[in-house]
């Protein structure tokens, strides 16, 4: 390891600006919102100078869209395509976890892991270029020579003997709160306090030392973590997967999609847990322009949505949006429904179509909306099944709020226009989540039973406090405040400049 004794972040912003261009190899697991964070990262660390190879399947590649041409033409940005392996039982064409309904997912890891020998064939034929000290010298030859870092993310576990065989360094990058990554731990803490109920995980980890609400609250939540620690169909934990590849010493930094503003106390807790330092990366908000949202290449015309919004009053509308991957069902969706009937307000509902067709089905969502509900509320509401801009949507004047699942991404994208969450969380951090929002006086969690289950009048209840009663005007306060403190670009950009010092100074 390559680390001074002052590793400090202030020596690795030092180290950002005097070092020479670094080649990275980013790797993100089969999911889109794993890839596009990882992709966003890719494009500030090109955008510093560096040469980055984003390496994914050929339709995911596609999926994502083009890289901006200052970046493709100054060949500071590529993107290196692996064929998925087939495996029995995913369907043909499944190349992310998009594609195939909750069940398969673990065939997706499977046929993942299938990824392991061409990657490590193509790390070679990096490596036969050289060391490159010559090429080095220019940003234009920076992929002519062996990386000098390898991103992968939680699902690699097979990385690190290719890392071992090449001596190329590792950083894995958890686009997770860091809040989650905290209550899972490291291996050895949970090796001495075993944990094997849901109700262990509704409790905060005795390795946390100091007061905070990082436990789940609910059981369905909880049992998630449960099944996070056993094998899947890949014959591989999800857990299973994190250990093998942070434990290994090529492994020498954790880069976190957060920031201390959102997540104080966290950092150190996490470097002393994890013994190697926990490096934010800054919350990757701040694409290039709202219109060039990450969802679609599609800008040339203007969406429904917009066109919609155009023709309501500021702040009226709370934009609805469970993600891609909640895992809806027709009860869901119908209770749902009759609660933004009951509530009341104007509302434009992105419903994606049900999961595991990768988006073909684009009337297969309206078709479980209870009878005659669009008529009902045509004069105030609207329903898209088709694809909806999300960013240009939370930055229109007017959405005044945001029904959402608390997935990491869409409730970064919240922060950064600072509307107040009318929470709904279903999976893996999302409950964790909406605690720390409610927590932070920034949302209001929709009531639900142990086992999961809302009601339409709980809905409306939720919905009515952020978009119509006194307490929202308390609530969207607070995410205002909050979007002014974590919407500091300098702040937010100097923490890439360290994450680039940390690769200097740990390479």
């Amino acid at each position: 390891m390559a680390a001074t004794s002052d590793s400090t972040p202030a020596a690795a912003a030092a180290a950002s600006s005097s070092s020479s261009p670094l080649h990275i190899v980013v790797f993100p697991w089969l999911a889109f919102g794993h890839m596009i964070p990882f992709l966003e990262l890719s494009k500030r660390l090109a955008r510093r100078g560096h040469a980055i190879t984003f390496v994914s399947t050929p339709r995911n590649a596609a999926r994502l869209g083009a890289i901006p041409p200052a970046l493709s033409s100054s060949a500071r940005l590529r993107v290196v395509p692996l064929d998925l392996p087939a495996v029995d039982g995913l369907p043909e064409g499944a190349e992310s976890t998009a594609d195939v309904p909750p069940e398969k997912v673990g065939l997706l890891k499977k046929a993942f892991d299938g990824l392991a020998a061409p990657f490590a064939r193509f790390v070679a034929e990096a490596c036969a270029a050289g060391d490159g000290e010559a090429a080095a010298a220019t940003a234009a030859a920076g992929f002519l020579r062996k990386p000098d870092w390898i991103i992968p993310d939680f699902a690699h576990s097979w990385i690190w003997p290719i890392a071992e065989e090449h001596k190329i360094p590792y950083a894995t990058f958890l686009i997770v709160p860091a809040a989650l990554v905290a209550i899972l731990g490291p291996r050895r803490e949970n090796l001495t306090h075993l944990r094997t109920t849901a109700e262990d995980y509704m409790v905060q980890p005795p390795w946390i030392p100091f007061p905070s609400n990082i436990a789940y609250r609910r059981r369905h939540e909880a049992e998630w973590m449960v099944a996070a620690f056993r094998a899947n169909a890949s014959g591989v934990s999800d857990m299973e997967r994190f250990w093998e590849s942070e434990q290994h010493p090529n492994c020498r930094l954790i880069i976190y999609r957060s920031c201390p503003e959102v997540e104080p106390r966290l950092f150190p807790l996490l470097t002393e847990l994890f013994a190697k330092p926990a490096v934010p990366a800054g919350l990757l908000m701040f694409p290039d322009t709202i219109n060039n949202d990450d969802d679609t290449s599609e800008q040339s015309f203007v969406p429904p949505a917009i066109e919609w919004l155009d023709k309501q009053s500021e702040k009226s509308v709370i934009y609805v949006a469970l993600g891609s991957e909640a895992p809806l069902t027709e009860d869901h969706v119908r209770e749902l429904a009759l609660g933004l009937e009951l509530a009341n307000v104007r509302f434009l509902w992105a419903l994606r179509p049900p999961r595991g067709d990768g988006g073909s089905n684009d009337g297969g969502a309206a078709e479980i909306l209870p009878d005659g509900f669009e008529s009902r509320v045509a004069a105030r509401g609207i329903v898209c099944t088709r694809w909806v801009p999300q960013l240009r949507v939370l930055a229109h004047r007017a959405v005044g709020g945001f029904l959402t699942h608390c997935g990491w991404g869409s409730t970064i994208e919240s922060f950064q226009f600072g509307h107040p969450l009318v929470m709904l969380p279903f999976i893996v951090d999302q409950g964790l989540i909406a605690e720390a929002m409610a927590a932070r006086g920034i949302g209001v969690e929709v009531a639900r039973n142990d086992d999961g289950l809302f009601h339409r009048d709980d809905v409306a209840a939720a919905v009515r406090r952020v978009m119509v009663e006194e307490e929202g005007k308390v609530l969207a306060r607070k995410a205002k405040e909050l979007s002014d403190i974590v919407g500091d670009r300098e702040q937010q950009e100097m923490y890439l400049d360290e994450l680039v010092g940390y690769l200097q100074l740990y390479k």
